[in-house]
């Protein structure tokens, strides 16, 4: 079980937010402030604090300008780190993917996904935001290769957690996207965080505190079919605020997912917008 020690120094911890767009609106990406708190807290006890994404466009340094991180972390040690060099790794699924050595070269990795409904796997949240550590032009190449099924991408997705280092999951569910995401779905104030050793166990826990059933959720749905330690509601403890305290929060799911495959002409459209965006 992780135990992030009191005293970090020389330790290289990474921040990997969601990091999507430039130009997404804010509620699509990671809130620079939730972050810094994040940062702050590493900062002061010794570590080398570094921040990391590989966006689906454009590069992560611009993102964090256009949507403020450059400017939340003025004055603080905090090291933007491009996700730039690519190792093969070949997942317990059968799938090789490209992911970041950058990604991975870290004592720490600290998960910051934001809570947003998704037109194509219901909801994204812990699990999901590490197919961030895939270089992000093989991102479409694994919805059109590999996006058979929605369970065949979430056994992929879940495979990319056994290459992580000592992970820690820090989730924003302050102001969510709700009904549909990830890019234009509308606000909701659930005014709730959560914090987990296992990246399964929070998305898990946090259907509760939304009133999703596991199979409106592919990745959830799929943990729990390979019996996955916090797939269970045994697993879990709630040691503060009990998944009660937020129901009747109004949070709704797409009614509809959408394909996770992309056709030909959406991955060319896709490569193409990658290609020029800044």
């Amino acid at each position: 079980m992780l135990k992030i020690p009191e005293d970090l120094s020389n330790r290289r911890i990474l921040l990997k937010p969601n990091l999507i767009s430039a130009s997404a609106p804010p509620l699509a990406c990671s809130n620079p402030f939730f972050v810094k708190a994040a940062a702050s807290s590493f900062l002061s006890r010794g570590a080398r604090v570094l921040i990391g994404d590989s966006p689906a466009f454009g590069k992560a340094a611009t993102v964090l300008r256009r949507q403020g991180f450059t400017r939340a972390f003025s004055g603080m040690a905090v090291e933007p780190v491009t996700f730039k060099t690519r190792v093969l790794k070949t997942l317990d699924c059968g799938i090789t993917v490209g992911v970041a050595t950058e990604a991975l070269d870290c004592d720490y990795f600290i998960n910051l996904p934001r809570i947003k409904a998704h037109d194509q796997m219901g909801i994204t949240m812990a699990v999901k935001n590490v197919f961030g550590i895939v270089l992000g032009a093989r991102k479409a190449w694994l919805h059109m290769r590999h996006g058979e099924s929605w369970q065949d991408f979430s056994r992929m997705i879940l495979d990319l957690h056994q290459l992580l280092p000592p992970s820690l999951v820090l989730a924003d569910g302050i102001e969510v996207m709700n009904r549909r995401g990830p890019m234009r779905g509308p606000s909701l104030a659930l005014g709730c965080l959560a914090a987990s050793r296992n990246a399964v166990a929070l998305d898990r826990a946090m259907l509760e505190v939304l009133e999703i059933k596991n199979e409106r959720v592919p990745l959830v749905q799929t943990a729990w079919e390979r019996n996955l330690t916090g797939a269970s509601l045994r697993d879990i403890d709630f040691p503060q605020l009990l998944p009660q305290a937020f129901h009747g929060s109004g949070f709704q799911v797409p009614a509809t997912l959408i394909p996770v495959r992309f056709k030909v002409v959406r991955y060319l459209r896709s490569s193409i917008k990658r290609m020029f965006s800044p």
